[in-house]
């Protein structure tokens, strides 16, 4: 009986978990101009709901590219179904997580919301421009360093010289 590769695997870790953690990394360049932005306008408070929010959007797409990871493991109508899910019990997460700080000392809730909602658009629309949609690559695409998240060719797969 021979092995036949699943048509959908791809070697190395999930692409999601790429695309996730380059969205975090991409979120510390945020953080300054939320600090100034939310200082300027509501002070201390404001700040530590921004950095609050932050946090809440950095967690929400780390759980979904593990959901995500996970489903794809198993097979591609369990990740979508994961993904569906996923997608719900994470709008729940963020209603807890906004819900349980709401009457605190040191919350701002225009700060927060803003944050919410701003921080998870800029950071979409800013990772989409470093996301491949080639089979050859899924996830980030190749730039000129090395991605420890990308497949790298092996060297048994290529053909010696004579």
């Amino acid at each position: 009986m021979t092995d036949v590769a699943e048509p959908l695997a791809v070697d190395g870790p999930p692409p999601a978990w790429a695309v996730a953690i380059d969205m975090a990394k991409r979120s510390v360049w945020l953080l300054p101009v939320l600090v100034i932005v939310s200082a300027a306008f509501w002070g201390m408070d404001g700040v530590l709901s921004s950095v609050y929010a932050l946090g809440i959007v950095i967690c929400n797409f780390l759980l979904a590219a593990w959901l995500l990871a996970i489903g794809g493991r198993i097979g591609p109508a369990v990740m979508g179904g994961f993904a569906l899910i996923g997608f719900l019990l994470r709008l729940g997460l963020i209603f807890i997580a906004v819900m349980l700080v709401k009457d605190a000392a040191w919350v701002e809730l225009v700060p927060l919301g803003i944050t919410l909602v701003v921080t998870h658009l800029v950071l979409l629309f800013w990772e989409m421009r470093h996301v491949s949609s080639a089979l050859a690559f899924p996830g980030l695409k190749p730039g000129p360093t090395p991605n420890p998240y990308l497949p790298t060719p092996d060297s048994s797969s290529t053909t010696p010289t004579a």
